[in-house]
């Protein structure tokens, strides 16, 4: 089997089109300017109307990231202990051999005690799951369930909507009203707030949600800076103001929505002072808001995961999303709501990830969440084997999973057998027993959903792979054939891949030769209903739910870890990400590094003074699961009682060795089984 080539071209500066791959909203479309083989430039596809030729700091540098000097480049093996990070080069058969033989001996005592562990290192559609999972169905590994960013607002959204669905991104240029709730979209949804600019030039006003000042909340009109997880209290209050003022669409209640009587009685609990208790915002600010959503249309929100990063963000999420259907706001196109629009896109994952190579075996599913406890269990009837073998690619578990000292304590096991697909020596290829070197963006072929626009970005490969750097793609299908697997679909190649990925749905010539393709969406999709939910409505109460046991109803669920429950731990602390990195990605990209300085925690005046920290001081930030060294700023971007721990900076490049993610627990979600980085109780005291 040959790979698609690089691009070859006798001319000496060329332009390739391709697609950011890194997890936000956005997927911009990028030419790739390469001179005599070298990638010198990456900037946004002007003739993208998303992307608009405008790039993030991030993507800007991406050649940055490409030639960094400090890119695996050949295969590496352990020589020194876990953590240690000390390896030696090997070849790619001699490392692909001892590999193959090593899962080959755990598969056959049960195949389940081997365990894929992956996320959004890239987006891609090929280069994220689709030969991989061909390998892990075909030798019966056990399956990850994947919920570390988005599952509570996801099913939050699919027990209302019926899925991943909303207001297409450009008509927000139209509102007149904007909730931005949950999100920093300056740093997180650049293209987004370009809208929402173009839209207050206009005369709209931006209203931002959200615990912490950030970027957004001070440029937008006005700021609610509520207590972590008091999303839902405070949505159900705006109800309330609803009803009271009737300030209702009742004929598209009655058409197009399931629930309204029940739903009803329990937003009229939950009066503006009742909110404005939970909450911590004046109540006065509650009322202002419900007025302007009541009154003003076209009004839409823009929902965003932070705010489902807590014990009650599905419930939050379901609250918030039946805003739109009590005022009629999703008749307008420029009205309703955006979490995600992923469910739009029909990509056509089990042509490419082949679940069928099970044969009907089902193995049993670990949540990367709990991946710290996970790694530590026995054998027992309950959990199944022990986990003898870790295969990750597109993710950095040691710095990005929650309760991080206890996934080291995994990862340090020396019976654990972990492979480790990477661009760079990240923390968790510390700990692997062989590193493999994977392509970048510019080196490999790839195709790309959105979930906040609603075109496909095809990614072209533009220059050669760097070193013997290989596409995940490739290095699955030689594991495959190392490990005896002759099924055709294992020499399958990428740019087959990328055409099978959403079949006929799209023109792939277009994608070709344009760089991106649109979807057919309608522009105001739930004007008449036609909600994607069993019922066909807009589900307020949820029968789905009931039949679980759980409530049919949103409602406000309070923390895990309760803002003032604690006297040993009075502060809440959240972990927003620093905004010139994404999750763990380009923490090593020095420029960027630079930009950001040392890793950061945003505390408020009031709370400073209580300890006796100034600003610049390196304090720990401690609870029970573990401590945190960094540099105190005190800044109104903490309330007083909440404090921001930036992240996620690599643990080997943090003060101690440790990032914020050794204060985060393993506690879940509502719903959809996620991680609460954002429910957390900490103290805090100068060094």
């Amino acid at each position: 089997m040959t790979l698609t080539a690089a691009p070859v071209t006798a001319k000496a500066s060329v332009q390739i089109r391709g697609a950011c791959p890194h997890d936000c909203p956005d997927t911009c479309a990028l030419v790739t300017t390469v001179e005599n083989g070298i990638a010198t430039e990456v900037r946004g596809n002007p003739a993208h109307p998303m992307t608009a030729g405008v790039l993030c700091t991030k993507v800007s540098r991406y050649t940055e990231r490409t030639y960094h000097p400090e890119r695996v480049r050949t295969p590496l093996r352990r020589v020194g202990p876990k953590g240690a990070g000390r390896f030696e080069p090997v070849g790619w058969d001699e490392a692909l051999a001892d590999i193959a033989d090593r899962l080959s001996a755990i598969a056959a005592r049960d195949p389940q005690a081997i365990l894929p562990y992956s996320y959004a290192g890239t987006m891609g559609l090929v280069q994220g799951e689709a030969m991989a999972g061909r390998f892990f169905h075909r030798l019966g590994a056990s399956l990850l369930d994947r919920t570390i960013c988005a599952s509570a607002g996801g099913e939050g959204l699919t027990h209302t909507l019926g899925g991943k669905l909303g207001m297409k991104v450009e008509f927000f240029a139209e509102s007149r009203l904007i909730l931005i709730w949950g999100s920093n979209s300056i740093a997180s949804n650049l293209h987004f707030w370009r809208l929402a600019q173009q839209a207050r030039r206009e005369g709209a006003k931006l209203v931002c949600i959200d615990p912490r000042r950030s970027e957004t909340a001070e440029k937008s009109d006005e700021h609610l800076q509520i207590q972590p997880g008091t999303d839902a209290a405070l949505a159900f209050a705006l109800m309330h103001e609803l009803i009271v003022h009737d300030w209702l669409d009742h004929d598209y209640i009655a058409r197009h929505t399931l629930g309204w009587d029940a739903l009803r009685e329990r937003a009229m609990q939950w009066s503006p002072e009742r909110a404005a208790t939970v909450c911590g915002v004046p109540a006065a600010q509650i009322r202002a808001l419900a007025r302007d959503y009541g009154t003003t249309q076209p009004a839409a929100i823009r929902l965003n995961y932070g705010m489902q990063r807590v014990r009650g963000g599905g419930n939050a999420t379901r609250a918030i999303a039946c805003l739109p259907a009590l005022t009629g706001a999703w008749r307008h196109r420029a009205g309703g709501l955006l979490m995600s629009n992923s469910a739009r896109f029909p990509a056509r994952r089990d042509v490419l990830q082949r679940p069928d190579l099970l044969a009907g075996r089902q193995p049993r599913t670990i949540n990367m969440s709990t991946i710290g406890d996970d790694l530590l269990r026995p054998v027992s009837a309950e959990f199944g084997p022990r986990i003898e073998a870790l295969i990750v690619y597109n993710s950095n578990p040691v710095a990005v999973a929650p309760d991080s000292s206890q996934v080291v304590r995994g990862f340090a096991r020396e019976d654990l057998f972990t492979v480790v697909l990477e661009h760079f020596q990240t923390d968790t290829a510390d700990y692997a027993d062989y590193v493999l070197p994977a392509t970048t963006q510019l080196e490999h072929w790839d195709i790309h959903g959105t979930y906040g626009h609603t075109d496909v970005v095809l990614n072209q490969p533009a220059i050669a792979p760097i070193g013997q750097a290989l596409p995940n793609t490739e290095i699955f299908r030689r594991l495959a054939a190392r490990m005896g697997y002759t099924e055709p679909c294992f020499v399958e190649d990428d740019e087959s891949l990328c055409r099978a990925a959403f079949g006929d749905a799209i023109d792939f010539d277009r994608l070709l030769t344009q760089g991106f393709a649109p979807l057919p969406v309608p522009d105001a999709p739930f004007a008449e209903g036609g909600f994607q939910t069993p019922s066909g409505r807009c589900e307020f109460f949820s029968e789905r739910l009931a039949r679980q046991g759980l409530d049919g109803l949103p409602d406000h669920v309070p923390n895990h870890e309760v803002a003032g429950s604690s006297t040993r731990y009075p502060l809440a602390m959240i972990s927003p990400p620093a905004r010139h990195f994404l999750n763990s990605s380009f923490v090593n990209v020095k420029s960027l590094r630079d930009i950001e300085g040392e890793p950061v925690l945003e505390i408020s005046a009031e709370d400073a003074a209580a300890r006796g920290i100034t600003s610049g001081r390196v304090v720990r930030v401690f609870n029970d699961r573990g401590d945190y060294h960094c540099q105190a700023v005190i800044s109104d971007r903490a309330r007083p009682g909440v404090v921001n721990g930036l992240g996620i900076w690599w643990r080997k490049l943090g003060l101690r060795g440790t990032n914020v993610n050794e204060l985060t627990s393993q506690k879940l979600t509502d719903l959809g089984r996620a991680p609460v980085f954002y429910d957390c109780l900490v103290d805090v005291q100068p060094l």
